[in-house]
């Protein structure tokens, strides 16, 4: 028999809407109203303000690590804009956007980053899971949802959150092949910003594109510009339309750029030139974005200065709550783990009682 070529059933696409001067491609626009394109825009604007704050914070002590989403706005808040209330939204770490606009309020997210338990709980009836810093242990969560809806015959779909090193792990291949192979209402989303810490992309795999991973486990893959908010949406919203009628899932490429630190603990500057760094700034989605509205005519120089105002205004009032209800007991770190502690955690327990009390701290600190 002679050879022939495998016919692939999956398709792959690319998809970029604006450019890199925030100028649109009109066939491929989806013409969102002012309204929408407003808040799409403040919600990027909250992402970019929040980490600025919060490495701040972190730099003065006053919360643990942070992991930036800087320069990878537009995946998630474009992407969470599609989701229905009643879908379910499985988090990565770099989502502030996502939550926020979910309903969380602020100071939940930085209670998460300052190790309370607080910042882990969704609010009353949210789809939401809360952050997972472990890479990619959200990918089976997420493809367990969505087995769920379709044993249920719920019409709605999941929206998962990866990032390019978490293509690497099991954890995510697993979730995949399961999707696939159960034809699953699940969009998993990899925002591929170029490093895994300080792993470039090109030794995470010798795949073209990550998007084409999906054709191995039978279902479609897209490459979109993920510096594009309009490209992101589009895509998103294509794929969740599909699995909610029966289509099964999609794996969305989201091709962005990390432009700060991989969390607080890291420094790029090691593994990563300040050239290639300038190159992506160029694309940054948020100037980018502004552009476009500006240009057609939704943003002026008062509205944008009138969405900044009260986004400061509304972070700062977020970081008091924050720190006004950080009234924590230091000695819980032994509690709500073992129902019985044994001898050398009483011991230790009491040594740092003891401790606290000569350096007179008690409550709140």
């Amino acid at each position: 028999m002679p050879r022939k070529p495998i016919k692939i059933k999956p398709k792959l696409e690319y998809l970029s809407i604006l450019d890199g001067k925030g100028k649109v491609d009109e066939k491929l626009d989806p013409k969102l109203d002012p309204e929408q394109s407003t808040y799409l825009y403040r919600l990027m604007l909250v992402a970019r303000r929040l980490d600025e704050r919060c490495i701040n914070m972190q730099r003065q002590g006053r919360i643990g690590t942070y992991g930036p989403c800087r320069g990878q706005e537009a995946v998630h808040c474009a992407a969470s804009m599609v989701m229905d209330k009643d879908d379910w939204i499985v988090h990565a770490f770099r989502e502030p956007g996502s939550f926020y606009h979910r309903g969380w309020p602020l100071e939940r997210i930085i209670q998460f980053w300052g190790g309370y338990e607080e910042g882990c709980t969704p609010p009353e009836g949210s789809n939401d899971l809360p952050i997972a810093v472990p890479i990619a242990s959200q990918c089976p969560h997420a493809m367990g949802i969505a087995w769920g809806m379709k044993l249920r015959k719920q019409n709605n779909a999941v929206l998962c959150y990866c990032g390019d090193g978490g293509t690497s792990e099991g954890d995510f291949h697993e979730a995949m092949n399961f999707a696939g192979a159960y034809h699953l209402p699940m969009v998993m989303m990899v925002a591929n910003n170029q490093w895994a810490i300080s792993i470039p992309r090109e030794k995470q795999t010798a795949s073209e594109t990550i998007a084409q991973k999906a054709l191995a486990y039978g279902f479609d893959g897209i490459q979109v510009d993920g510096n594009d908010p309009l490209a992101v949406y589009v895509a998103t919203k294509e794929a969740v339309d599909k699995a909610k009628n029966g289509g099964g899932p999609t794996l969305i490429e989201a091709v962005t750029y990390r432009l700060g630190v991989h969390t607080t603990a890291d420094d790029p500057t090691k593994y990563r030139s300040n050239e290639e760094v300038k190159k992506w700034e160029k694309l940054d989605p948020l100037p980018r974005f502004q552009k476009y509205l500006v240009s057609t005519g939704v943003l002026d120089d008062a509205k944008t200065e009138e969405i900044e105002k009260s986004v400061l205004a509304e972070l700062a009032e977020a970081v008091t709550r924050y720190e006004e209800g950080r009234d924590v007991d230091p000695l819980d770190c032994f509690d709500h783990v073992l129902s019985e502690l044994p001898a050398e955690l009483v011991e230790q327990r009491a040594e740092f009682a003891a401790c606290l009390e000569r350096e007179g701290i008690g409550q709140g600190h």
